[in-house]
């Protein structure tokens, strides 16, 4: 049977950007249009050219090689014709392969927002849709509001979908722009939507998050009969984000339901980039990916159950819904007191630690691991600093340095023009082969003054932390109370772009810190020298 083909739209560099607290530079935009472009996309939207100036600069060139490139802008204003409308030049001067025009489709807003009539709507909709087929270029329209613009007036609705059609659009996209609509009522309208007279094969869905269903109804518009998805990376978006192309494509491709049924261009060659283009994109915006994200996530294939990973071991297929390494991920079998000997055995050999069942050893770590976490301790979200205490505790480990002692001082002052200064300073002291070595730092804070204090002079070993950083520090208070008891988890990175998770406990936040920050130093050196396990490193 001849699969349809369901076509790929990317809007994060456009609708993705409208996400509080990120703005892409041209840089920024290159970098991200590039690894859409490699990944296989069918498009790529860009932004809108002739709003900004980013956005007018990325349009200077065309950016992707095999993805159309997509101008993004509204449709001509009432009143003018095509040729005179600035903002409509713009987006045909653009070196973009397409333009998707957003219009107006629900009546309430063609008279509040745009303050024109229905039919001098509908005008503009033809004519900026001829103008862009007629300069060489696709042209798509993005019907705004459609779904809430066809519960208030059907007729209204389909008319504008149908003048877009009519007038030559490539895809009459139906926007949930609100992000309320739900699945049955999807269905409904885009079914209805083909009655009207505009095929499928021309219909495009673009769901917002706001019920937390922008995938579902992604997946219900396809049934329905629309053959194109416009989506984000990671699902980013205002509010509560856009429909998650890093969920949807998977699903399209390892979910019998649709890939007997559908394909897309990422084939099983490029599905197996999928979680590296998710945590690639986290790393370009400065975030921690998504531990519990579908396909992609650290702990989309992890198991913590004792009983559970026994069986996962056995056959992965009982406790996985698709292979973790289809989209480039893998099985994890977490360490907490919940597991028995099967996760301890499964953890330490993805490490390439061989022990067997019925080693007092393993009895010693499982021990040892189970006391820890009653006190506080939480390895399944810190592998770095389990993968070292299993091999102090069934190994060996260099002893690379030892620590004298450290202080830290934190100072409540004025400063000459009599206003607050707080200055947080530390001193610790190393010992590198018998030869101790003190080092005092200033910091913004407590905690950033003993990292670096304790990063400033390690001796011979300077040079293989260098590029060693933190890149989060999360605290957790675990009871109540001054005297309560603290977790520290840090997150570290270095040059290689692989990352680790240590984790202190203390009642003292400063060394619930400092064994953290100990755990990622000795991990890097382990690293360093091909000793530690990948696993702990993802």
């Amino acid at each position: 049977m001849t699969r349809e083909k369901i076509y790929l739209f990317d809007t994060t560099l456009r609708d993705g950007q409208q996400t509080p607290g990120i703005d892409f530079s041209v840089e920024d935009k290159i970098a991200i249009a590039t690894m859409l472009d490699e990944f296989g996309l069918d498009y790529v939207e860009g932004g809108y050219p002739g709003a900004n100036p980013t956005d007018t600069a990325f349009f200077n060139e065309k950016r992707t090689k095999s993805a159309r490139f997509v101008a993004f802008g509204m449709t001509k204003r009432a009143g003018i014709s095509a040729s005179n409308d600035p903002g409509l030049a713009s987006l045909l001067q653009a070196k973009s392969d397409a333009i998707c025009f957003v219009a107006k489709s629900w009546d309430y807003h063609v008279k509040v927002a745009l303050g024109c009539t229905n039919e001098e709507n509908l005008e503009s909709i033809a004519e900026s849709v001829k103008a862009a087929v007629g300069a060489g270029k696709e042209a798509l329209v993005d019907c705004e509001h459609f779904f809430d613009g066809y519960k208030a007036n059907p007729t209204y609705a389909l008319a504008c979908a149908k003048t877009a059609y009519d007038a030559g659009a490539r895809w009459v996209v139906l926007c949930d722009t609100n992000g309320g609509t739900q699945p049955p009522e999807v269905r409904a309208i885009v079914e209805a939507v083909i009655a009207c007279g505009v095929p499928g094969n021309c219909l495009g869905i673009h769901a917002h998050n706001d019920t937390g269903q922008a995938v579902a109804n992604s997946l219900v518009a396809v049934e329905a009969g629309a053959r194109q998805i416009q989506g984000t990376l990671n699902g980013i978006g205002e509010r509560c984000g856009n429909a998650n192309l890093i969920t949807l494509i998977p699903t399209l491709a390892l979910k019998r339901a649709y890939s007997e049924r559908f394909e897309t261009t990422i084939d099983a060659e490029r599905l197996v980039g999928l979680t590296g283009l998710s945590h690639a994109f986290d790393e370009l915006l400065n975030r921690s990916p998504d531990h519990q994200a579908p396909y992609v996530g650290a702990s989309a294939f992890a198991t913590k159950a004792g009983i559970h990973a026994s069986a996962l071991l056995k056959d992965p297929r009982t406790y996985e819904h698709v292979p973790p390494e289809s989209v480039g991920n893998f099985r994890k079998v977490m360490v907490s007191d919940q597991g028995g000997k099967s996760n301890f055995i499964n953890a330490l050999k993805r490490r390439g630690i061989e022990v067997g069942k019925d080693d007092p050893k393993l009895d010693q770590l499982i021990q040892i691991v189970k006391e820890r976490e009653a006190t506080g301790y939480a390895y399944e979200g810190a592998d770095a600093s389990f993968e070292l205490l299993a091999r102090r505790t069934l190994g060996t480990i260099p002893e690379f340095f030892a620590i004298d002692g450290f202080r830290v001082m934190v100072e409540r002052r004025f400063d000459s023009h009599g206003r607050v200064k707080i200055v947080s300073e530390a001193v610790v002291k190393i010992i590198i082969d018998g030869e101790t070595i003190m080092s005092v730092a200033e910091g913004d804070g407590p905690v950033n003054a003993l990292d670096l204090a304790l990063r400033k002079n390690f001796g011979k070993y300077q040079h293989e932390i260098d590029d060693l950083e933190l890149a989060d520090f999360k605290v957790r208070i675990l009871n109540g109370g001054t005297e309560a008891i603290t977790r520290v988890l840090i997150e570290s990175t270095d040059s290689d772009g692989v990352r680790w998770w240590t984790v202190g406990v203390s009642e003292n936040i400063i060394d619930a810190s400092f064994q953290a920050l100990m755990d990622s130093v000795i991990y890097k050196l382990m690293k360093n020298r091909h000793m530690a396990g990948r696993i702990a490193a993802e």
